[in-house]
């Protein structure tokens, strides 16, 4: 039950739906209440009861929540039904369809001041805009969605602090964007706050971060995590279109808490299914393992498998961070021709506000494959263009590393001074392997 409205607004209510059905404040009174009291309630002089809106909404044929809130009885399930049906839109792959559903349902919302329902629609645009790559009204609809559940458990704005950080991670600014995740996930674990789908979320995304800053000891525990948290399913989209039918045979029949029930059901089945960008990240994390101990023809196959996961529909730069991590097992297999090919794709897609880091990767191999073909002036001008993205989005790590390919290239066509300022500038982005300036690691759930 929401909040009521003042009472002068619940007074004009009452006398206009008493007019409306042809009642004297005697009728509308009668048999516990006297048409004085009526009077005095309908000029808001009164705040009345529980139990005398439920006697007024019984003599005016309404339900009680209508009466005192002003909403239709079915409002706030039918927004539900709707919402899930957002989900599923956006689940399957319709982002523009889900876009113009959630258009919708968020000016419902507000037009009947329903927060909750108005953050399950900001949420989803978010979504949606990640989806499409436009980051910056991602993260603009995230923050909203944080605002209108600011007075919420922490568990129910993890999703919109999730996407603010994915939005910042796609954008290029990966220190905030895992520091923003880190944070809800330890305030989560020292809080004893171990919801499930909260923690699979967060640690499924801060696997991509960590991998381009050199952390790949916290991405490889984060994507553990991530798989043991991971609900089983065993068709979960046919399981939610049960739960949505049962809904709307429930909701015709007027048995609304039922019906929210199992609306409930089948958006937790739907978010499991959004779920799947993420853990296409815990294959690709795999696939990455695999590569780096040698195992190629493993590491492409679970590099596949994440691509697959992020349908051609859906998540374009998701799909692009393990395109290039897959050009560079096919490259390392002798396939470079695949591998330039998927990465000159990729780069069309990507910008320095726009997955900064994928496009430096890719420009990177680009170089690679050049140099093994000995074509120096390309591969120079591809490892120029890399270092410009990362020095933007502070990836130490893949800096340091490209500084010395540069270096190398420079010195083997003879620019010696220029090969010892690109070594220079490597050396100042320096790290041991596998840290970071990140500091202590969140705390851990109970898994």
């Amino acid at each position: 039950m929401g909040e009521r409205d003042e009472p002068a607004t619940i007074g004009r209510r009452v006398q206009q739906l008493r007019v409306e059905r042809g009642l004297t404040q005697r009728q509308l009174a009668e048999p516990v209440y006297t048409p004085a009291y009526i009077s005095t309630l309908e000029a808001g002089r009164v705040r009345p009861s529980d139990d005398a809106l439920r006697h007024l909404a019984g003599r005016l044929g309404v339900a009680f929540d209508e009466l005192a809130t002003g909403r239709p009885a079915r409002l706030v399930t039918e927004l539900h039904l709707r919402l899930t049906e957002a989900r599923r839109t956006l689940a399957v792959g319709e982002t523009e369809a889900a876009v113009e559903q959630y258009a919708g349902l968020l000016a419902e919302a507000e037009a009947h001041d329903l927060a909750e329902e108005q953050a399950a629609a900001l949420l989803g645009l978010g979504e949606c805009a990640l989806e499409t790559g436009e980051l910056v009204e991602g993260r603009q609809y995230f923050e909203r969605a944080e605002d209108r559940l600011a007075e919420a458990p922490l568990p129910a704005r993890a999703p919109a602090l999730r996407g603010r950080a994915v939005a910042h991670y796609l954008a290029g600014e990966l220190r905030y964007a895992v520091y923003l995740l880190e944070s809800t996930i330890d305030e989560l674990n020292r809080g004893g706050l171990h919801d499930p789908d909260a923690l699979l979320l967060l640690y499924a995304s801060v696997i991509g971060p960590y991998m381009d800053m050199g952390a790949h000891a916290r991405a490889a525990q984060a994507a553990e995590f991530a798989l043991a948290l991971a609900p089983q399913s065993g068709d979960p989209a046919l399981v939610a279109r049960m739960h949505r039918s049962v809904a709307r045979t429930l909701l015709a029949e007027g048995r609304l808490a039922e019906a929210d029930a199992s609306l409930a059901k089948a958006a937790e089945l739907y978010r499991g299914l959004q779920l799947r960008t993420e853990l296409a990240n815990c294959h690709w994390m795999r696939g990455y393992v695999y590569a780096q101990n040698g195992e190629l023809e493993r590491a492409e196959k679970e590099m596949r498998q994440a691509l697959e996961m992020l349908s051609a529909k859906r998540a374009s730069l998701y799909s692009s961070q393990v395109t290039v991590e897959l050009a560079d097992v096919l490259h390392r297999r002798g396939d470079s021709r695949e591998a330039a090919a998927l990465l000159e794709d990729v780069l069309g897609g990507l910008s320095p506000e726009r997955g900064a880091v994928h496009a430096a990767a890719a420009h990177r191999l680009l170089g690679i494959i050049a140099e093994d073909a000995r074509r120096a002036e390309q591969a120079e001008e591809h490892y120029v263009r890399a270092m410009s993205l990362l020095e933007r989005a502070g990836a130490a790590g893949d800096l340091a590393d490209l500084c010395r390919l540069l270096g190398d290239l420079l010195r083997r066509t003879g620019r010696v001074e220029a090969a010892l300022d690109a070594y220079r500038t490597g050396l100042g982005h320096r790290t041991a392997p596998g840290t970071t300036t990140l500091g202590p690691a969140p705390a851990q759930p109970p898994v």
